[in-house]
């Protein structure tokens, strides 16, 4: 295990900074404080009540997108010690990347784009930056959390161009086709490998797909068979476990070894020597990135358009749309500090300001609080 950063990680001491300028921490570097903000903040504790796949009440036992998070950390902590890299930048990315969720996972996000789209639209990864750069308030000298170039970096995995030239220096990448720093590309991995594999696990527990169906994917079958050799007794509950737990160390190993392999082969000198490459260092081979391709092939197939899982997707996005036609047509529905923004930035820039106060207030609803706000609103209609 390597004891020391390798020169092509992101170094604390050489960070780009914070947009608003803070003397430097006494006992921590940079990106303990950034991931200690995270932590701290209000959007991160609701992630505890906004769902993957299924609806918050469905069951206790789902994943949220708070113990996503928490799993795209450990694994990308487990890929970053191991080459180097730093480990406190890529668990402050793990935990932030999805602070700008809607409630009802990619329903809510798919309902409220729809409801934005006059006004520029509403995409869940550029909503988390807007959450971390503006939303929080948790400071009396700026808005925000006034976290790193790096974290922030990290943050923005995806950027239309015309976004991107209203970010200067952190959108200038997506102009240029250049690439994030090694940890950014390593938590957005971490992200594919935790959500995919997760939601097979969740897929099972619910009963809306069965192990039979699976092993027509051959990296599954091939996964479902080494347990079965390793541990033949295993069955149920313990038989899942085991078989999604040596997903995750196959695809981990791999993601390991191909990045390492890249890396050597492009010998960058620093983390701008990272960021000049025109493709991303971090990856796997072509078989295991095919086999994830196909395995979000059956889950969307399979789970995320299962009838049950489409009623509950249709019922969710109806609530948002309601929401946001409720709150747009009048503001003061909204509690006073959000009606007031509103209602000040219509004014000065126009309805797509209001409108965005709009989307921010949904956006940062749980599912139980957006369920609850739904029924409030027709309970008075």
């Amino acid at each position: 295990m390597p004891e020391t950063l390798a020169r092509y990680a992101a170094d604390p001491r050489r960070s780009r900074g914070r947009v608003h300028e803070e003397s430097a921490p006494r006992y921590r570097s940079e990106f303990q404080r950034d991931r200690d903000r995270v932590i701290h903040s209000g959007a991160f504790r609701r992630l505890v009540y906004k769902t993957q796949v299924f609806v918050n009440h469905e069951g206790d036992l789902y994943r949220t997108r708070l113990t996503h998070s928490l799993e795209v950390a450990q694994i990308a902590r487990t890929v970053a010690r191991a080459m180097g890299l730093n480990e406190d930048l890529v668990e402050a990315i793990s935990l932030a990347h999805d602070l700008g969720h809607t409630p009802f996972g990619h329903a809510g996000q798919d309902a409220l784009n729809e409801c934005m789209r006059e006004f520029g639209g509403f995409e869940h990864n550029l909503q988390s930056l807007r959450v971390v750069d503006q939303l929080e308030e948790r400071y009396a000298s700026f808005s925000g959390l006034n976290l790193t170039f790096e974290t922030r970096e990290g943050i923005l995995k995806h950027c239309s161009l015309t976004n991107a030239r209203q970010l200067g220096a952190l959108g200038q990448r997506f102009i240029d086709r250049r690439q994030p720093g090694l940890e950014a590309q390593l938590a957005n991995v971490a992200d594919e490998i935790a959500y995919n594999n997760h939601d097979v696990d969740d897929g099972l527990r619910s009963g809306l797909i069965e192990l039979g169906d699976l092993s027509a994917l051959p990296f599954f079958a091939e996964q479902l068979d080494r347990v079965r050799q390793r541990s033949p007794l295993a069955h149920g509950r313990r038989l899942i476990y085991e078989v999604v737990r040596t997903m995750i160390d196959t695809l981990v190993t791999d993601l390991l070894d191909s990045s390492q392999e890249r890396v050597a082969s492009a010998a960058p000198g620093d983390i701008d020597a990272v960021r000049a490459c025109t493709a991303p260092l971090i990856g796997f081979s072509e078989p295991f990135a095919e086999a994830q391709r196909a395995l979000k092939r059956f889950l969307r197939e399979n789970l995320y358009r299962h009838p049950r899982v489409r009623t509950m997707t249709q019922r969710a996005q109806e609530i948002v749309v309601d929401l946001f036609q409720a709150y747009s047509a009048d503001y003061e529905r909204m509690p006073k500090e959000h009606s007031l923004r509103a209602a000040r930035d219509n004014e000065q820039a126009g309805r797509s300001a209001g409108a965005r106060v709009v989307a921010d207030y949904i956006a940062g609803m749980t599912d139980r609080f957006a369920l609850q706000a739904h029924e409030a609103m027709q309970g008075n209609a």
